[in-house]
């Protein structure tokens, strides 16, 4: 049995302030997304894993630096990249912008998964890149504990695969920084262990 451990990256200013970064959004974590990666690894550093994966935005290799600092073995797969939300990257959390993603959501939940923002993905886009990542970590087969940093709308759909619900259940797994969602791989099959787990974060202010 493969176990896989699913984690959001931690938090950053665009994060505190509503706005959306994306994929096309390169940003650091901001202290409180420190703190919340050197408590998470606080609480997990016992953990043997045999393999860490990262999207390649800095803000996942950030979060599970220190794990990366033991030497552990660490791949970036750009499959596991946040969604593109095209023009909506990086501005202001204004009505506006709220109408519109309230729209988009919308369309998804009614089943419409080619929906995207101009410049942006669709759940399907993101879907076919996802299936590749995912088919990287599973052939490993030697790799028996595996660590997974992502992000946000990327990790909800990748949940919605494993669990082969709907792309329009994606709102079901909650998903603050640092979140973890812990997951056994059997005979081609996916199951979870833990649910939305934030324990580690329990000491942090």
């Amino acid at each position: 049995m493969k176990e896989i451990y699913i984690i959001r990256h931690g938090e950053t200013e665009l994060n505190r302030l509503g706005i959306v970064q994306g994929r096309g959004i390169d940003s650091d974590l901001n202290d409180t997304g420190r703190a919340q990666a050197k408590a998470f690894y606080h609480h997990y550093k016992n953990l043997k894993f045999d393999k860490i994966y990262t999207s390649v935005l800095k803000r996942t290799h950030q979060t599970v630096q220190h794990f990366i600092d033991l030497g552990l073995p660490w791949e970036q797969l750009t499959g596991l990249d946040e969604l593109a939300w095209g023009v909506w990257e990086g501005k202001p959390n204004t009505e506006e912008a709220r109408m519109a993603f309230k729209e988009i959501m919308e369309k998804w939940q009614g089943g419409n998964y080619e929906a995207g923002f101009e410049g942006g993905e669709s759940p399907n886009q993101v879907k076919v890149r996802l299936l590749e990542a995912l088919k990287v970590i599973t052939d490993h087969t030697d790799e028996n504990l595996v660590l997974v940093c992502m992000h946000g709308r990327a990790m909800r759909l990748l949940l919605c695969l494993l669990l082969e619900k709907e792309l329009c259940e994606m709102g079901d797994f909650p998903h603050q920084n640092t979140t973890l969602y812990r997951m056994s791989y059997e005979n081609g099959k996916f199951a979870v262990i833990d649910f939305n787990n934030t324990v580690h974060l329990k000491d942090l202010k």
